[in-house]
C-alpha cells in the first residue's frame, strides 16, 4: 500500500482514505503506513503521529531514532511545537533549532539529538480526537513550502482515517446494543406467550402482569421474564440468533 502515486512531473496524487483503511486491519497500522509514505516524500528523517485523548497527547506512532524521545520531552513540559499546532490549528516550523528561542529548552534538546529542523502538522479531525504529525529533520531549513503543503494534505487524510475509525467503532458499539437490545426483546416475548398459556389471556394483558409484577419487586423486566421461563421449562430462555453481517 502507498500514500501517494507518483507520476512524471514529480506531483503526487494523495489516494484516498477508504483505500487505505481497507488494506489494513487497524487505525494504529493505518497510521503506520501513513507515516512511511509521508517520510518517502519528504526531507525528514523521522515523524511521530500524536493524538490527544482525555486531555492527554501521546504518541500513537513513531519512526526515526529521535521522533519519541523529542515527543515525550513536549509532554513533559507541556509545551513545544507539536503541542502548539495541536492546539491552535495551525502549522509550526523551525527552521533551524540552532537559535531557536521558543518552549524553554527544547530547541536546545533537539539539537543535541541532531535534529535541526522540525515541522508539526495540525491533523483536522471531526471527532473528540485531535492530533498532529510531527516531523523531525537532520539538515536546518529542509521543509519548504511544496512540503509543507503536501504534509498538510497528508494530515487531513490521517484526519480522515481517525474519524473514519471513530465512526466505525461507535457503529460496533451500536451493533452490540442491537444486539443486546434483540436478545431482551426475545427473552420477554417467550415470557409472555408462557403469561398467555398459563392465564388464557391477551398479549396486552399478559405484558401488562409482567410489568406489574416487575415494578411490585423492583426485578428488572428480562432478570423477571428469564426466571420465569426456566421456572417453567427447567431450561434458561433460548437466545434469538444474532443479526447476520451486512452485506
Amino acid at each position: 500500500m502507498t500514500l501517494t502515486d507518483g507520476h512524471g512531473s514529480g506531483d503526487h496524487r494523495v489516494v484516498p482514505v477508504v483505500d487505505w483503511l481497507l488494506e489494513t486491519v487497524s487505525l494504529r497500522a493505518f497510521l503506520r503506513h501513513l507515516v512511511d509514505d509521508a517520510l518517502a516524500v519528504s526531507r525528514a528523517d523521522g515523524c511521530g503521529v500524536t493524538l490527544q485523548r482525555r486531555h492527554r497527547p501521546l504518541t500513537v506512532v513513531s519512526s526515526g531514532p529521535t521522533a519519541d524521545k523529542l515527543d515525550e520531552k513536549q509532554y513533559g513540559q507541556d509545551d513545544g511545537p507539536c503541542l502548539h499546532a495541536l492546539r491552535t490549528g495551525r502549522i509550526v516550523e523551525v527552521p533551524d533549532t540552532h537559535g531557536e528561542t521558543r518552549w524553554g529548552d527544547y530547541p536546545a534538546y533537539a539539537s543535541s539529538l541532531g535534529v535541526r529542523s522540525l515541522l508539526s502538522v495540525p491533523v483536522p479531525v471531526r471527532t473528540h480526537t485531535v492530533g498532529a504529525l510531527n516531523f523531525y529533520a537532520t539538515e536546518p531549513n529542509a521543509f519548504g513550502e511544496r512540503d509543507r503543503d503536501r504534509l498538510a494534505r497528508i494530515a487531513a487524510q490521517a484526519g480522515g482515517g481517525i474519524a473514519l475509525a471513530q465512526r466505525l467503532s461507535d457503529a460496533e458499539d451500536l451493533a452490540r446494543d442491537l444486539q443486546a437490545a434483540l436478545r431482551s426483546r426475545a427473552v420477554i416475548d417467550q415470557a409472555i406467550g408462557a403469561v398467555v398459556q398459563q392465564r388464557r389471556c391477551s398479549v396486552e394483558e399478559a405484558f401488562d402482569i409482567l410489568r406489574t409484577t416487575s415494578q411490585e419487586t423492583n426485578t428488572k423486566l428480562r432478570d423477571l421474564c428469564e426466571r420465569l421461563i426456566a421456572d417453567l421449562s427447567g431450561q434458561p430462555p433460548a437466545a434469538r440468533p444474532p443479526l447476520p453481517p451486512r452485506p
